[in-house]
């Protein structure tokens, strides 16, 4: 398998607090790859060492199948969790001008530019200054300026940030798009249900140090099936007593039952059909954020 990006035992220590500990990890070519965990996890310092914005104090990067240099980062793109855009300058002048920077001429500068505004559903505030636009809009059009010059991998820093739920959609979609052409995306999240949506490969981080990675649907695999959707006619206040049940989360549409490890489904089955009268009954693997939760409380156990 041919990977975009290989990291290999990197550190970094800020004033002796370590913010990332022998964090390895590989990107295939043409994934979308999850670098995800809680606020704090070390997400940032690692994207910002993969940008060579910091130096890492040990350990190594390959970009590409070379040895990390500078010259490789015109085939990265990347979206910084805060924005560093242009206030003063008009969104389609600012997007032209960052394209111009990326080593792009003026002709594709502009076609870019007027490309992805129509793409992001910007260009009604082509003319608009910066800071005269939404926090939602700054980030599409900070999106936009990340894309210009067609990278190879695109590292995405909380792409969502501030975006409505249709916004969302919208880059999710241009996500998908983008690996469809082959292009490799890195984005880094604390919110799991994107992850689970858009992610092949994740590294689930903690405290700077990597909890659990790999294949996205071989690591819920791996954790089975422990929980039940049902839905019943009549009362269900009793499920959260029977033999073999963890927890249960009541909901209008949907009953969910959480079994501790080893707990027979059909016996817990047979317990409710025996009660009320049973409409649906479904087995289905942990969340993902169920997963890091469990992982990360065995690290911190």
């Amino acid at each position: 398998m041919a990977f975009a990006l290989e990291v290999a035992k990197i550190n970094k220590a800020f004033s002796g607090s370590r913010a990332v500990t022998d964090l390895s990890f590989t990107v295939p070519q043409g994934a979308i790859y999850g670098l995800l965990g809680p606020n704090g996890a070390g997400k940032t310092t690692t994207i910002r060492m993969l940008m060579d914005i910091i130096i890492p104090d040990s350990g190594s990067v390959t970009l590409f199948g070379e040895p990390f240099h500078r010259e490789l980062l015109k085939r990265v793109g990347y979206l910084p969790e805060e924005r560093g855009l242009y206030k003063k300058m008009k969104v389609k002048d600012m997007l032209v001008f960052l394209g111009l920077i990326r080593g792009l001429d003026r002709p594709r500068a502009t076609r870019a530019t007027d490309q992805w505004m129509q793409r992001l559903e910007i260009t009604d505030w082509s003319q608009k200054k910066v800071e005269e636009c939404s926090k939602g809009m700054q980030q599409k059009v900070q999106f936009a300026a990340t894309l210009l010059h067609d990278p190879d991998l695109i590292i995405l820093d909380e792409p969502f940030a501030g975006l409505d739920p249709v916004n969302t959609v919208m880059l999710q979609e241009v996500m998908l798009e983008l690996e469809r052409k082959g292009k490799t995306i890195i984005f880094s999240t604390h919110r799991m249900e994107q992850v689970e949506r858009l992610c092949d490969d994740i590294c689930l981080v903690n405290r700077g140090a990597a909890v659990m990675q790999g294949n996205l649907r071989d690591i819920k695999r791996g954790f089975g099936t422990n929980t039940i959707l049902t839905r019943v006619d009549g009362d269900t206040q009793f499920m959260s007593s029977l033999p073999g049940v963890r927890d249960v989360v009541h909901s209008s549409n949907f009953t969910q039952i959480k079994m501790v490890p080893g707990a027979d489904s059909q016996a817990i089955l047979h317990e409710i059909a025996a009660r009320v009268r049973v409409s649906h009954f479904e087995l289905t693997e942990p969340s993902l954020e169920e997963i890091f939760i469990m992982a990360v409380g065995k690290v911190e156990a």
